[in-house]
């Protein structure tokens, strides 16, 4: 009878499929390789086929994560926006929305240790994702007077870093940080503070 998981011809996928579960139970640094082929349903032995060893397994999950990520921010950015500022709010939305749908991708993306200059192909579809956000911050921001516009990489690391702080603390239901409001509102509002500190928003009345 074929394994768990495994079908002929399709190894390396089950492989990944059975890293993102560990990942999502352990985290990155919580299983072995050898785990990893128990849970995909195979042989250690038949590991090594594809992969090295753990790092290059989690590379492979985190590569697979940022294709659908780069999806679906090209999908969030210019699915018919009226403007600037919905597109750029919409990224926003689909980075958090990717991180609860996919939580095993994104902690392999963004939480692993793994770099993104670990391959060229890696570094490929990684700078493809996040130049979405990039862009979308680099079109809003032509609305600053040039004088008092901060750089578009800068730009989007705010945004960056207020998302995976939302993530962190409260998209993904960890112990104790429960918070009365949800993430997507915090993050909403988070944002219209920035960007009102900006000149992009009118002050609130």
């Amino acid at each position: 009878m074929p394994k768990r998981g495994y079908h002929h011809g399709n190894l390396r996928e089950a492989l990944i499929n059975g890293c993102l579960r560990l990942i999502e139970k352990r985290g990155p640094t919580g299983f072995t390789l050898s785990e990893a082929a128990r849970e995909a349903g195979v042989t250690p032995a038949a590991v090594y086929r594809h992969f090295e060893g753990r790092e290059d397994l989690i590379a492979a999950a985190a590569h697979e994560g940022y294709e659908m990520f780069g999806d679906l921010m090209e999908h969030a950015y210019g699915n018919g926006q009226p403007s600037a500022l919905s597109a750029f709010e919409s990224t926003g939305r689909a980075y958090l929305a990717f991180a609860r749908k996919y939580p095993g991708h994104y902690v392999a993306m963004f939480e692993s240790g793994i770099s993104i200059n670990r391959t060229p192909e890696l570094n490929a579809v990684a700078t493809r994702a996040m130049g979405v956000l990039e862009k979308a911050a680099a079109e809003l921001s032509q609305h600053i007077p040039a004088e008092k516009r901060p750089p578009p990489q800068m730009f989007s690391a705010h945004i960056w870093a207020m998302s995976h702080g939302v993530v962190e603390l409260f998209a993904r239901g960890s112990p104790g940080t429960q918070s009365p409001f949800p993430p997507e509102d915090l993050l909403e509002t988070g944002i219209g503070i920035y960007l009102r500190g900006l000149g992009l928003l009118e002050p609130d009345s």
